[in-house]
């Protein structure tokens, strides 16, 4: 039975504030990652680039999970479906666990090239490691924002989950407006120091899921900024 009076409104209140927040942040994100991958497919085309052994073409493998993860997110009829049939976390987890496999077998194939001496070039090395740095960040900020106490829409319950991450304002309720709750752009800036940082600086992970994420997130920014991103330097130099 539906909640009346003030818990009715407060309901409705936080499943509007999750629309906005999935459709106009989480949507948003999803869209640079899309315009990173497809610059580079597009740069990569005009001037012959390839992936070691791999045409131009293999960017673009990861735009089919992108957009249907994007149009899942942006577009409220769609987003509804999922939800009314108990598939919209599960479908959204299992996009990005493509989109975090693609981009590290990405890296794994740029590293292969690297060690084969196929990259000659300091521009194209350099474009490639930020597309695939840049990714990596926004993925795992989705992923934090998604499995963080169970998501957006458990975070706002009543009595949610354990937190996976403990903010600042978590520790300090008074540094923080009244009902504070983290919302993406907490979990991006989680994402972007613990990839340039490699370790956590503003939220400490708890769970062990946590820990994991930031771990491999870790992983793949040290490759790819220690080695890539530092052979293209030294060719441009």
């Amino acid at each position: 039975m539906a909640p009346d009076g003030e818990d009715a409104d407060d309901v409705v209140d936080e499943s509007h504030e999750e629309q906005v927040e999935s459709r106009w942040e989480a949507a948003p994100a999803v869209g640079l990652i899309i315009v990173l991958q497809a610059t580079l497919a597009i740069a990569s085309q005009r001037q012959g680039w390839t992936l070691w052994v791999l045409p131009w073409w293999t960017w673009l493998l990861a735009l089919g999970p992108e957009i249907v993860l994007f149009v899942s997110l942006a577009w409220p009829r769609a987003r509804l479906k999922l939800v009314r049939a108990g598939h919209h976390r599960k479908v959204a987890i299992a996009l990005l666990c493509l989109i975090s496999v693609t981009n590290a077998l990405a890296l794994a194939m740029l590293i292969g090239s690297l060690i084969n001496g196929h990259e000659h070039s300091g521009g194209e090395l350099l474009l490639k490691a930020v597309a695939i740095w840049g990714t990596n960040v926004l993925v795992f900020g989705l992923w934090y924002w998604a499995l963080d106490r169970g998501g957006p829409a458990e975070r706002r319950r009543p009595d949610p989950p354990p937190p996976d991450f403990q903010f600042p304002q978590m520790e300090n309720p008074t540094l923080a407006q009244p009902g504070w709750h983290p919302r993406l752009d907490d979990y991006i800036y989680v994402s972007f120091t613990n990839a340039v940082a490699f370790s956590p600086t503003d939220a400490m992970p708890l769970t062990r899921q946590a820990k994991r994420l930031m771990l491999l997130e870790s992983a793949v920014s040290a490759v790819t900024v220690l080695l890539v991103a530092a052979r293209a330097v030294n060719i441009l130099h």
